[in-house]
Parts: C-alpha cells; sequence; structure tokens
C-alpha cells in the first residue's frame, strides 16, 4: 500500500492495492514517512475502510485527534454489546465517530461539566432497538472505565447508532429528523384523536418509513414516477389518510425545505391509514 498523506506519527492515509483510500493505525507507522512510501504491513494494527462516500481525509483527520485507547475502548464496547458492522451502516464510520463522542465525554466528565440530552422522549419512543443497543454499549463501556459514563449518555449514543444506520453522516441531520418525526406523529395524532403506541408493528414501520424518506430527501433521491398507478388507487382508496399526509409533506416542506414528490406523499398516506387502523379512534 503507498502513503497518501501522513497524520502523525501513529496514523497515515494509503492506498490500497484495490485503488481505495484507507486509514491506516499502528505504533510508528508514519514516523519519518512520506507520501508515495510503502506502507509497512508488519507495523499496521488497525485499518478503517471508509463506507457510504464518505471523505477518507476527513475521517482520518478526525481519528488523528482521538487517542488511541478510547478507539480500542468503543471498539471493544460495541463487539461486548453486539453490535456488528452489517447492523450499523459499516463499522468504520461507527467507531471514528462514537470514539470522537467518547473522548469529549470523558474530557466533560474529567472538567465537572454535566450535560443533559433534551431527546430523552424522542429517542426511547422512535428509535427503541437504537436505545437499547445503546444501553448494552453504555454498559459495555462503563465495565472498562475507571469513573463510568452517566446514563443519560445512552441517548448521544443511540442518535449515532442511528444515524449510522440511515447512512446520512450527519449527526445534526439526524437530531433534525428525529424532532421532526416526533412533530409528524404528533400531527397523526391531532388529526385523528389517537395515541400512537409506540410497540404497534405499524408505528414501527411508519418510523421506518420516516427515516428512510429523509436519507432519500438527504440524497435528492425522492421516489418519482409520472402518473403512477398505485400512488392513484392509495390517494383514492384513502382520502382521509391523504389530507393527513398532505399536511405532513407541509410540515417537512417547512422544516427542510423540500417539497415531496406525488409518490411520496401517496406512500406516506398508505402508512397513516396503517397506523390509524391499528389505533382506532374512541
Amino acid at each position: 500500500m503507498e502513503i497518501l498523506r501522513v497524520f502523525n506519527n501513529n496514523l497515515v492515509l494509503a492506498r490500497d492495492p484495490g485503488g481505495d483510500e484507507v486509514i491506516l493505525t499502528g505504533r510508528g507507522l508514519g514516523f519519518q514517512a512520506r507520501p508515495g512510501q510503502v506502507v509497512d504491513p508488519a507495523r499496521v494494527v488497525r485499518r478503517f475502510v471508509p463506507s457510504d462516500g464518505r471523505d477518507p481525509d476527513h475521517l482520518a483527520e478526525l481519528l488523528a485527534g482521538i487517542p488511541p485507547e478510547h478507539i480500542q475502548l468503543v471498539s471493544a464496547a460495541l463487539a461486548g454489546a453486539g453490535v456488528a458492522p452489517a447492523a450499523s451502516g459499516g463499522s468504520t464510520t461507527l467507531v471514528i465517530a462514537l470514539a470522537d463522542h467518547v473522548n469529549f465525554a470523558l474530557h466533560r466528565q474529567d472538567v465537572g461539566m454535566e450535560v443533559t440530552y433534551p431527546l430523552l422522549a424522542e429517542v426511547t419512543n422512535l428509535y427503541p432497538a437504537e436505545y437499547a443497543q445503546a444501553l448494552a454499549v453504555l454498559d459495555a463501556l462503563n465495565a472498562r472505565l475507571e469513573t463510568p459514563l452517566p446514563e443519560g449518555e445512552a441517548v448521544a449514543i443511540a442518535l449515532h447508532l442511528v444515524n449510522a444506520g440511515i447512512a446520512t453522516g450527519d449527526l445534526s441531520y439526524t437530531y433534525t429528523m428525529t424532532g421532526i418525526i416526533q412533530q409528524m406523529v404528533g400531527v397523526i395524532e391531532q388529526t385523528y384523536g389517537v395515541l400512537l403506541p409506540p410497540t404497534s408493528v405499524s408505528v414501527g414501520r411508519l418510523i421506518t418509513h420516516l427515516r428512510y424518506l429523509f436519507v432519500r430527501i438527504h440524497q435528492h433521491a425522492q421516489l418519482h414516477e409520472e402518473r403512477s398507478a398505485i400512488g392513484a388507487a392509495i390517494r383514492d382508496s384513502y382520502p382521509h389518510a391523504l389530507e393527513c399526509a398532505q399536511r405532513l409533506a407541509h410540515v417537512v416542506e417547512l422544516r427542510l425545505g423540500a417539497a415531496l414528490s406525488d409518490d411520496e406523499v401517496s406512500y406516506l398516506t398508505l402508512h397513516v391509514a396503517r397506523v390509524v387502523q391499528e389505533c382506532p379512534a374512541p
């Protein structure tokens, strides 16, 4: 492998034989090294392969500022909690982002700075699976720390897991998405006079649909088929749900400045109809 950039004595950006850029760490790996030189494979301890189009140079720069022991700590905690790379949308980005978060959380703890995360209710309701995983990751982290991190950190860890799963690469977008989804659920509840149970299968499907809707919006790749027969049939079959879906589309446009396509509104209509059928008004 050829060295592309040296970040410090222990971290370099390189190009593997297949032409992909990879981040390599190892004691002394970058010491007196220069771009164009061949990597000494005997010194490589960890190899990070950026996924989903993430910028390798940016990830390497972020990684260079994180103590190696915190990378090892997070990797061990994720493994101990059973968070598999396939389930996390690519382990490299998750490990780096979570290690950066843990590094700062430990620093805050050392200086006595307390942080209260305001999204506990939203995260537990909208992302129960990720929150359960986050609690397990936090337990695994604390089992390896002299001074344990507070339970509130599970909220931030859960959001990192959500972010890795939808692969937007932008945690601030995940925060925004979470707030908008909660607002949209509120619109459905107010429209129909119901309380949507988080454990409902249809509600779970709705949340999953919304998560990937936001990914499509983020990637400018909304569902769109001119004069879609399926879309027209859904709209004709569920006129009340269509009105609610149009309100939801208005929320998205106000919050994100993105108008939903007709097909996106149609499939949103179908999900609204399903959740209210499972939770009829009193």
